[in-house]
């Protein structure tokens, strides 16, 4: 059974276009609701979903949020509460939605349990669609407000709710189904994946108040110069770490439809360490009296965001600000003095002066590191600098699993020769991003695993003579089911490529 965890982050604010033209300020707020649900009276108690919702709740407003907390929801407070969630949203804000309590998938969609769900039985899936709420809703309510980048974490991969001796359960399961198919400007992550239980203890010696995952999320968040990618990542690492040393599979896993990278903490080291502790969230009823208050934007959250491609030549790096800017110079942390990026032949409309080069270029060999952008603002004033992380391998798994979900239709293709060839190259040619290929031959669920060649770090795209690229199959072979597996855990869809017309759907 799996614990899903939901996280809506309503957008940044901070975008540019491909061609490095930056947008206009907005005057975006990061607004946040944790719930925590420990008192249910139909389904066993939790322990420690309430303290999860309050640790979250204190690291968000510790990164500018404004933070509701609600605890112990019933199936109507909980619809308020989301209402008044909804209110404290405008266009372009950044939303954080974060659960913790039992979670339940009925025919691949998501429900997260209120306490009074009722203790349903076999057949009565409906009881438990009723009175739950569907999480794809909390999705579709952030973007009709308009909130460009939204975060749903869910901490709620546990043991089927419903599950009593001498009965026959609901027909679905604990935990949460993959969101795969997330609108863009949306990030999620789940504490477990598929079939896998999160854990709330190490052992019985174990008094740490929060789950295992949520203790390490909290503290990751906080870590400045990372993005979400690397936060989500080496929160699986670390929680999949532990739960070995107690003999345990749990690997959180995240879904990623950001268009740039979203960096929430972006504060140097010294600075994070010398920021005083914030007082913690106050807790808000099921309809809070007043709206949430709006956060003020201060001068530094016009920091960049950098997006990566590897090419055969090394790896392109373009930032993006938010203001307009009069030059942009970087170097990578602590060797050597800032270079500038030079010019390109455009005019900023807003500045009328030319537009600085918003991309640098680094070798195929570079190590991971920190990157330190400055820039001077339209009055002259130089800003910065700001660190952007930069991780070969994991920008490479980022860039090229954005490519096969762009172009998933060329996953395979047919040919006729002395038989049917079914060619898979164009996933040899981005398998750094995938961890398992699997395919049904004449059947919609992929039951056997098609091997893929290692990924080279050095040379990621190279294809050599020894490389399989392609596999036999029956004449008379009507279509293949493809999914893959991506190496940060996620699952695509399946997808299906017909051969008897030798065209893919």
């Amino acid at each position: 059974m799996t614990r899903r965890l939901l996280g809506i982050l309503a957008a940044l604010g901070l975008a540019a276009s491909l061609t490095g033209f930056a947008l206009p300020a907005h005057a975006e707020k990061r607004v946040a609701l944790v719930v925590g649900n420990n008192d249910y009276k139909h389904v066993p108690k939790l322990l420690k979903a309430v303290n999860d919702a309050r640790t979250m709740g204190d690291t968000l407003k510790q990164l500018g949020f404004s933070v509701m907390v609600a605890e112990n929801q019933n199936r109507q407070q909980f619809s308020e509460t989301l209402l008044a969630f909804d209110k404290a949203i405008e266009p372009g804000d950044t939303a954080f939605f974060f659960f913790a309590g039992h979670g339940f998938e009925i025919a691949g969609q998501n429900y997260l349990l209120p306490t009074d769900v009722p203790a349903a039985t076999e057949g009565q899936e409906e009881l438990v669609r009723d009175a739950s709420i569907l999480a794809d809703r909390i999705v579709e309510r952030l973007q009709n407000k308009k909130a460009r980048t939204s975060i749903l974490v869910f901490d709620a991969c546990r043991n089927n709710p419903f599950e009593r001796a001498g009965t026959r359960a609901v027909a679905g399961g604990g935990g949460l189904a993959p969101m795969v198919q997330l609108p863009e400007g949306v990030f999620s992550v789940f504490s477990a994946g598929p079939r896998q239980t999160a854990l709330d203890r190490l052992s019985n010696d174990d008094a740490n108040p929060n789950s295992v995952f949520t203790r390490t999320f909290a503290k990751q968040l906080l870590e400045p110069g990372d993005n979400l990618v690397q936060v989500a990542q080496r929160t699986r690492r670390l929680v999949s770490e532990m739960a070995e040393t107690v003999r345990h599979k749990q690997v959180p896993v995240y879904f990623d439809q950001m268009v740039d990278d979203v960096f929430l903490s972006g504060a140097t080291k010294d600075a994070a360490s010398a920021r005083p502790a914030d007082p913690s969230p106050q807790k808000v009823a099921a309809l809070p009296p007043v709206s949430v208050p709006r956060v003020p934007k201060e001068e530094t959250t016009n920091a960049p965001i950098a997006s990566f491609s590897r090419h055969n030549g090394g790896w392109s790096v373009v930032f993006s600000f938010a203001d307009p800017t009069l030059g942009i110079s970087w170097r990578m942390a602590g060797k050597g003095d800032f270079r500038e990026t030079g010019f390109i032949d455009t005019l900023d409309p807003r500045t009328r002066k030319r537009m600085p080069n918003p991309s640098i270029e680094l070798p195929p060999d570079a190590a991971a590191g920190t990157i330190e952008v400055r820039y001077v603002d339209q009055s002259g004033e130089m800003k910065g600098p700001f660190p952007i992380r930069f991780d070969p391998e994991a920008a490479l798994i980022r860039d090229q699993r954005k490519i096969l979900d762009m172009t998933s239709t060329s996953w395979l293709s047919f040919r006729e020769f002395n038989g049917l060839l079914v060619y898979y190259t164009h996933l040899v040619s981005y398998r750094c991003a995938i961890r398992e290929v699997r395919i049904g031959i004449d059947t919609a669920v992929p039951n056997q695993v098609l091997k893929m060649p290692n990924c080279d770090m050095r040379d990621p795209s190279a294809i050599t003579a020894s490389m399989p690229l392609y596999m036999k199959l029956a004449p008379a072979t009507q279509f293949v089911s493809v999914e893959l597996t991506y190496r940060d855990g996620s699952v695509s869809e399946i997808k299906s490529f017909r051969a008897a017309n030798r065209s893919n759907n």
